[in-house]
């Protein structure tokens, strides 16, 4: 005997606006609730208006760490600072690292921006088209090179993020803990609207968002789940304070930038040491300055 699938609008757990469903739905019926929903409450933002792979690129580095809202800020300026990969390679990093400055993890600034040589000096200025390659690319890691070529190309990938790990694990994994993203490739491929990745992954990332402020979050319940460790004092605060504080005093002394740092000179020292092997900073005698290039 087969059971009838049954669904269930929970307008109490989840919002009247997002299916409960009390049953894992079919694909035909999960392309058809995340569509419809992108089609009533779809976000309007300023990376998804072009096809731009530049543009694209500099929106899903931003992306990576980075609140939709805080990107919605930063994301005009900095285009319009570096429209294009041969403004970005060739500007000074102390300029880059002043527009990035509002969106945290300065290294993504770093990255961005030898992306942009790379594809300038090996590329001829185009992106390649390969999420294989860009997957090589500095901070771009196999998802977000995937999600490039969704957006850039409409190409017809298959990757997990986030906000798409959420709204698998809602409607496909209801009862489960842990689940394991092998277990959601499949779904992910099996459901791809391959008509229109680009609009489809769109649809995924925006109801993956609400979803996370109407319900408990799905993602609790996956083995790639992390509690991020506290801001406030860590060295990741500190690493930020130190790039401010040489934006607004470049070649300041050692000394000085310690004291401004609270006192702190061992690990100021060691931070420092951090930075300037990523390449970040160059020491000359006791002073220290963002490189021009």
């Amino acid at each position: 005997m087969t059971m009838k699938r049954s669904r269930q609008p929970a307008t109490e757990s989840t919002g009247s606006d997002i299916p409960y469903m009390q049953c894992p739905p079919s694909i035909r019926e999960f392309r058809e609730i995340v569509l419809g929903y992108y089609r009533t409450h779809g976000r309007d933002l300023a990376w998804r208006r072009t096809t731009n792979p530049y543009r694209i690129l500099v929106s899903e580095i931003m992306l990576q760490q980075t609140q939709v809202d805080r990107v919605t800020q930063k994301y005009p300026a900095f285009i319009a600072a570096f429209p294009d990969f041969p403004s970005l390679a060739g500007a000074p990093l102390v300029d880059v690292l002043a527009a990035w400055q509002g969106m945290g993890y300065n290294r993504r600034a770093l990255s961005l921006q030898k992306c942009a040589r790379r594809v300038v000096e090996e590329y001829d200025g185009m992106l390649p088209q390969d999420p294989d390659i860009l997957a090589t690319f500095p901070g771009i890691g196999s998802a977000t090179a995937a999600s490039i070529c969704a957006f850039a190309f409409n190409m017809p990938v298959v990757f997990i993020e986030t906000n798409i790990r959420r709204v698998f694990i809602h409607f496909f994994f209801q009862e489960k803990s842990p689940v394991r993203d092998a277990e959601i490739i499949p779904l992910v491929k099996n459901s791809l609207y391959r008509k229109d990745p680009r609009t489809w992954y769109w649809a995924l990332m925006d109801l993956g968002s609400v979803l996370k402020k109407k319900i408990p979050n799905p993602n609790r319940r996956s083995t790639q789940y992390v509690r991020q460790s506290a801001f406030e004092g860590s060295d990741r605060e500190m690493r930020g304070k130190i790039i401010k504080m040489l934006l607004e005093s470049p070649g300041m002394d050692i000394e000085n930038l310690v004291q401004n740092l609270g006192g702190e000179k061992i690990r100021v020292l060691r931070l420092l040491g951090v930075l300037e092997k990523e390449g970040f900073l160059t020491k000359k005698a006791d002073r220290i300055a963002i490189p021009s290039r």
